[in-house]
């Protein structure tokens, strides 16, 4: 039983992980394309804005977890 929460804490820790990397990822393209626009469409910056506070959010729930994208 032990060993089951366990492996489901460490699989929802490198989903977490996951999710983190990937918004980072959108965020900072999104960033530089907006950046390197002409006139951007105000939805990019609606976007932006929405994946700047999930990315915080990811940051917060990962610090508050401990943990080391090194270890997975």
């Amino acid at each position: 039983m032990f060993n089951r929460r366990k492996k489901f804490r460490r699989d929802k820790n490198k989903a977490l992980l996951d999710a983190f990397f990937e918004t980072e990822y959108e965020w900072k393209n999104l960033q530089a394309i907006v950046e390197s626009s002409i006139e951007p469409k105000i939805e990019s910056f609606y976007l932006l804005e929405l994946l700047e506070a999930r990315y915080i959010f990811l940051l917060k729930e990962a610090k508050e977890r401990n943990l080391n994208a090194l270890r997975y």
